[in-house]
């Protein structure tokens, strides 16, 4: 099991040009701090408090993916090596620092320095209360591996996509069931047989999004761990849908005229995007994507 990053968070972690500060989470070249994002970094300590040893990937799941968190975890994991890979000009296939093994993880292989870092010293003690310094936000925050935000927990975002669509079936069944509204609404803006097409769009979108809506229900209640790239499919038709239905609170512009009926529009168009969020932030990456293969 790799070392916790207690055991060497007052030091250096020097190798070559490069060193890493476990302290102030910084990796530095010839002194200039290089951009690394947190899981890399934690990659990178992990590998280096146990250089020449092989830490295998279920050491490095354990040590830095929570798990009460669902992610892609392969996907994440290359992605960080990579990361580090590009941070220290290194190659997987001809490695100066970082070696895959095959299907059971990864060894820094080049030499490692542990330099010491001397503590300040305590200041004398005396009577004066002082107040407490205030409190630092957590650096080892897990991130999402593609929209960069911190994971939430999966229960409240799969309830939040869950009340989306009981909203939209909420709008299919209301506009259904009150047809003949419909029409009127529809005939005060277009007479004629534009209005009968209306309803008649109406009609047929309402049919066909209740099913739709009911399987993406099913599909987050029962946590379905393929969503996110059934979602993917699925949504230029869910897109569609959705844009059309953005103009449903002109429905019942009687009731609420025509100022909050253009704000309410406004606010449904981001809907579907925001449907697409939270399947990504649920289930992670598109889990049908190809992964890398080392």
């Amino acid at each position: 099991m790799p070392k916790s990053p207690s055991n060497r968070e007052a030091g250096l972690l020097r190798f070559g040009v490069f060193e890493l500060d476990l302290a102030a989470r910084e990796l530095r070249k010839n002194g200039a701090r290089i951009r690394l994002q947190e899981q890399p970094f934690q990659v990178l300590a992990a590998l280096l408090e146990n250089a020449s040893q092989v830490v295998t990937r279920e050491e490095l799941r354990v040590r830095i993916w929570p798990a009460d968190t669902f992610v892609d975890f392969d996907h994440s994991l290359n992605t960080a090596v990579n990361k580090i890979r590009e941070a220290l000009g290194d190659s997987a296939s001809s490695p100066r620092f970082v070696e895959t093994l095959a299907r059971r993880g990864y060894r820094f292989i080049a030499p490692v320095d542990n330099i010491a870092t001397p503590r300040p010293p305590s200041p004398p003690h005396d009577n004066t209360i002082r107040a407490a310094p205030p409190s630092q936000p957590d650096a080892a925050v897990a991130l999402h591996p593609e929209l960069h935000v911190p994971l939430p927990r999966r229960g409240l975002v799969r309830l939040l996509f869950a009340l989306l669509q009981v909203m939209y079936l909420a709008f299919y069944l209301s506009a259904l069931s009150r047809l003949l509204d419909v029409d009127y609404v529809a005939s005060s803006f277009v007479p004629g047989w534009r209005a009968l097409f209306l309803v008649g769009v109406v009609l047929v979108t309402g049919a066909v999004g209740i099913p739709l809506r009911f399987y993406l229900l099913s599909a987050v209640a029962f946590d379905f761990r393929k969503l996110a790239g059934k979602f993917g499919r699925l949504f230029p038709f869910v897109l569609a849908l959705d844009q059309l239905w953005a103009i449903a609170p002109f429905l019942l512009l009687p009731q609420i005229g025509v100022g909050l009926a253009f704000a309410a529009t406004a606010a449904l168009l981001y809907v579907p995007f925001s449907e697409r969020t939270l399947v990504r932030m649920a289930y992670g990456i598109d889990v049908g994507a190809k992964r890398e293969n080392r």
